[in-house]
């Protein structure tokens, strides 16, 4: 080990034991009501963190960057803190006041396995993925993934939770939604609107076009192959188009974007509700779920949000537990990383 990677080892190390006594501290110290305060920003929350390790948890020479936040909950932010020379960012917490940095969360359920919430199916990482914890539970579980239709780990997820949906069937509300820009230019925005408007109007071939497109994104070829009435998909993208004006702001370029990137709108307001930032983002039951992108992860996590007593006999069926492969086709990988999605760069 070189003496840079020994100093930002060390680094690391202080930062954890110096935000748990910095933790200690404020919580100790800080009785207020964490919901009843006035919101940061995600932006301001990103910066706000920023200042603080700089500031106070790492040396002046240690690189390290901030994630975009998300919501974690009503008083959380969620966001990921990478050192340099160490690849394996750090899920940490703001309180969305600003007040509290949190380093990581432990699910006491999760890490001890008490519950009906544990699986034991391999990740494609070569361990154990415990299933993700559902804090609210249905009887019914609404499941909402949120993707851009060409982003290469949207469409990882959509492989690994496709058969669990299918297995599932009317035993959970599962919808594909979409982010609310596109990363990967006007194909994205023509499929993205077609994938709506099969969801929308011929919603019992919806999952089988899907199936047929993440194998090798030959929209033609699926709608042929699936029987889909091709005239009323055109007619619901023409006029859903023209509703939300998607490819006449396409077409006027960066300068009425508002951002990098050109909007997606049909679900904005999803998108805005759960603070949706790339995709793949996995909702359940109004959470933000941080899972395994193989089935059997999915699996056990969507099985684990239904009330107790409720949950189906389909949740027995054993699945994949190896990762579906990144992008399109029909291979799995044994070193998945279910950090990975199609955001901006910080």
């Amino acid at each position: 080990m070189t003496e840079k990677k020994r100093q930002n080892t060390k680094n690391l190390a202080i930062f954890g034991g110096v935000i748990l006594l910095i933790i200690v501290g404020l919580v100790l110290s800080s009785n207020k009501n964490l919901l009843g305060a006035k919101a940061l920003t995600p932006d301001e929350a990103k910066a706000a963190a920023e200042k603080f390790i700089k500031g106070y948890l790492v040396s002046a020479d240690t690189q390290f960057t901030v994630g975009q936040p998300k919501a974690y909950n009503a008083g959380l932010y969620e966001m990921d803190i990478t050192l340099q020379d160490n690849p394996q960012p750090i899920k940490s917490y703001l309180t969305k006041d600003g007040k509290l940095f949190i380093p990581q969360a432990m699910d006491i359920a999760e890490v001890s396995g008490q519950g009906s919430n544990k699986t034991t199916a391999d990740s494609a990482s070569g361990g154990q993925t415990p299933a993700a914890v559902v804090a609210t539970k249905s009887d019914k579980p609404k499941v909402e993934l949120f993707v851009m239709s060409y982003c290469p780990y949207g469409t990882q997820m959509e492989k690994g939770i496709l058969p669990v949906a299918q297995t599932l069937g009317n035993k959970i509300d599962f919808q594909v939604k979409f982010v609310n820009y596109a990363m990967h230019g006007e194909k994205e925005i023509t499929e993205n609107l077609r994938q709506y408007c099969i969801s929308k109007d011929q919603g019992a071939k919806y999952n089988p076009y899907l199936t047929c497109f993440l194998k090798a994104g030959d929209a033609a070829a699926c709608l042929k192959e699936t029987g889909i009435n091709e005239a009323k998909v055109n007619s619901c993208v023409t006029g859903v188009d023209k509703q939300y004006k998607i490819m006449e702001t396409f077409n006027k370029g960066e300068s009425a974007w508002g951002s990098s990137y050109p909007p997606f709108p049909i679900n904005d307001a999803d998108n805005k509700k759960y603070g949706v930032q790339g995709s793949p983002t996995l909702v359940i039951n109004g959470q933000e779920i941080s899972s395994g992108r193989d089935s059997a992860s999915l699996a056990a996590t969507i099985c684990g949000a239904f009330t107790d007593g409720k949950k189906p006999a389909e949740c027995d069926k054993t699945f994949a537990s190896a990762a579906p492969t990144p992008g399109f086709g029909e291979g799995t990988t044994d070193s998945s990383n279910n950090a990975a999605n199609c955001a901006p760069a910080n």
